[in-house]
């Protein structure tokens, strides 16, 4: 299972939206594909998809070149995208029997009640998909991708339109399809990439800016924030060797840094003590990913 691309360019006319793309996706897990309005996300899922063709380079699903192989590669994938068509005057069983049919599933039956099962559509699974929210709509579409237990999953906003609750149930069963297969994910919900994303790819004008696990992007600066019972301020500091730099936070808190980005909270809670103060709280500062994503895309423009 796999999904990698190689200096791969999309041109729209003279509007160069993929520039030398390269990326490698291996094995099972679910990796984020993020980026700003624009900036290319769905025009590679398209490509790595067989929607649309790579204007140069490769793109390959499995070791199969998307141009080469595109019949074999449908076979192995399942493709959400976005904006998701259906056939909104048929019933979600008889769509998704119509769907394992061309898909040539063998045990159609079994697959449509498992694929309905998963994906939370057994209480409206009898209606007219028209007559459905939204949100029950995003999960046929899911469901369609399942019929034929694709090797790689291509999602494209797969939790667009669905309530909170229904947002954390195909997390999970994305999270939980990420431990077998090769799942690409887009999402503009950081916390959604947080909590089910095993790697991030960040692309921002059409170049990959960042290709990292999600705990390695997150790391940043070891800072500390305190917070003391005692009215304070930042010059009280200035005996305390260990520490580089301090900022007063608007909560009331300060944010410490030590040198060479050590963690000082040993020598933070000794040096309070010494100087009879009261902690009230006490914890190591982690960049959320959307700071990280912020901080890189604008960095890159």
């Amino acid at each position: 299972m796999s999904v990698s691309v190689e200096y791969l360019d999309k041109y729209y006319g003279s509007q160069r939206v993929l520039k030398s793309v390269s990326f490698n996706i291996k094995g099972a897990g679910v990796t984020g594909f993020l980026g700003p309005n624009g900036a290319g996300k769905s025009t590679m899922m398209k490509i790595l998809s067989g929607v649309i063709s790579p204007s140069t380079g490769v793109a390959k699903v499995n070791g199969m070149d998307v141009l080469q192989y595109p019949t074999e590669i449908k076979r192995i994938i399942g493709y959400l995208p976005e904006h998701n068509p259906l056939y909104l005057d048929m019933y979600v069983k008889e769509y998704l029997y119509m769907t394992a049919s061309i898909y040539k599933v063998r045990q159609k039956k079994q697959a449509v009640s498992k694929a309905i099962e998963m994906t939370g559509l057994v209480p409206e699974c009898k209606k007219k998909i028209g007559k459905l929210s939204k949100g029950y709509r995003q999960r046929v579409g899911l469901a369609q991708n399942l019929l034929h237990n694709p090797e790689v999953l291509i999602l494209d906003e797969p939790t667009t339109g669905l309530d909170p609750n229904q947002i954390v149930d195909i997390r999970n069963l994305i999270k939980e399809m990420g431990k077998e297969k090769t799942v690409m994910l887009s999402s503009h919900i950081m916390q959604e990439v947080e909590a089910i994303c095993d790697n991030i790819i960040i692309i921002n004008n059409g170049e990959i800016v960042a290709d990292e696990t999600t705990s390695s992007l997150k790391i940043s600066d070891k800072v500390v924030e305190i917070e003391f019972l005692e009215t304070i301020g930042v010059d009280v500091f200035k005996d305390a060797n260990f520490v580089e730099k301090v900022e007063a936070a608007e909560s009331g808190a300060f944010l410490i840094k030590g040198f060479d980005n050590e963690d000082i909270r040993a020598e933070l809670f000794r040096w309070a003590v010494e100087n009879r103060l009261t902690i009230i709280s006490m914890r190591q500062k982690e960049h959320r990913l959307e700071d990280v994503f912020r901080l890189i895309t604008q960095q890159s423009e």
